[in-house]
Parts: structure tokens; C-alpha cells; sequence
């Protein structure tokens, strides 16, 4: 069996291999961010996170602590400090899981499945259960306003047409109906 270190270092080698943007903080492999997207067909879809992600010295044997670092709506997130609540994570961590599980299978199943039942913010568990286009509204409004890829300095990747690449910020930010947008003439 290997230690406890070997295996951090592979599973964030591993992560680091994937589509997953990572970024150490400081010098050890104790700490570090992850970009997280939203799942397609979800109203999170559009939606970039910084994940935290701190592994405890008895990695994989005890579970990271996982957080959202710009704010989502969700009812098993809290809003303010970005904790998940997420039973997988927080109570039956495996050391057969990696991290790569925790990007690919953990976090997208907790927002495409969340479960107003066990909230961390109520607020957006009772509008849950109350009026669900209503929460899928807010939630994507927070995606806008908070989860942007240039907001956490991420590439943005995918980019719904190419005229989009061809505006100016504001070009883009002026316009009332994207339909009377047009993007600059190539020379």
C-alpha cells in the first residue's frame, strides 16, 4: 500500500492531467484551485467555479475539504463561506475515490441533484421546493453575476458563436438585443 503522500501527489498529477484547470497555493500539495463548469443541461450550465480544495495529511484516508470560492445559489452550498454540504464528501469518503471523482462525479451530481431536504442555504431550498423556474432563474442570474470564466481568470473556452469573439467587452455589454449586435469587419 502506498503512502499517504504518493497518493496525493498522484491523484493531483492525475487532476492535473485532466480538463481541470489547477493552481497551487503556495509550495505544497496540501492546497490549491480547481475551475470547475457548471453540467450541460443544467441551469448551472454557463456557470465557471474556483473550487478550494484542501487535502488533510491523511489523504486519502480522511476526505478533502471542498468550497466553492465565487458564490453560488444552491441549497446545499452556503452562500457566504462556500462549504458543500455533500454526504459523499463530508461522511462516506472512500479512499477508493480520487480526486478526479470528486470534479467528474461529486460536484457535478450535487448540482444537477440538489437536495433541498438538508440545506445549507435555505433561502434557495424553499424557493426550491416553492417555485422551481423561479430557482432555476436565480440560479442562472448568479451565474452572470458571479461565474464567469474572466471573473476568476480562467480561459474561456467555449463561446457560443464566433461573432462573439470578434466584441469588445463593451461592445458586448452595451448591446439590449444580441441580434442587433454585429462583430468588427476582418481587415
Amino acid at each position: 500500500m502506498s503512502s499517504p503522500s504518493k497518493r496525493r501527489e498522484m491523484d493531483l498529477m492525475k487532476l492535473m492531467m485532466s480538463d481541470y484547470k489547477v493552481e497551487m497555493i503556495n509550495d505544497g500539495m496540501q492546497e490549491f484551485f480547481v475551475d470547475f463548469h457548471g453540467p450541460k443541461e443544467s441551469p448551472y450550465e454557463k456557470g465557471v467555479w474556483r473550487i478550494k480544495v484542501e487535502l488533510p495529511d491523511a489523504y486519502p484516508y480522511k476526505s478533502p475539504s471542498v468550497g466553492f470560492v465565487n458564490k453560488i445559489y444552491h441549497p446545499n452550498v452556503d452562500e457566504m463561506s462556500g462549504s458543500v454540504c455533500l454526504d459523499v464528501i463530508n461522511q462516506t469518503w472512500s479512499p477508493m475515490f480520487d480526486l478526479v471523482n470528486v470534479f467528474e462525479v461529486f460536484l457535478p451530481q450535487l448540482l444537477l441533484y440538489p437536495n433541498p431536504s438538508d440545506p445549507l442555504n435555505g433561502e434557495a431550498a424553499a424557493l426550491m421546493m416553492r417555485d422551481r423556474a423561479a430557482y432555476d432563474q436565480r440560479v442562472k442570474e448568479y451565474c452572470e453575476k458571479y461565474a464567469k470564466a474572466q471573473d476568476i481568470g480562467a480561459v474561456e473556452e467555449e463561446k457560443s458563436s464566433d461573432e462573439e469573439d470578434d466584441l469588445s467587452e463593451d461592445e458586448y455589454a452595451s448591446s439590449d438585443d444580441d441580434d442587433a449586435v454585429v462583430g468588427k469587419a476582418d481587415p
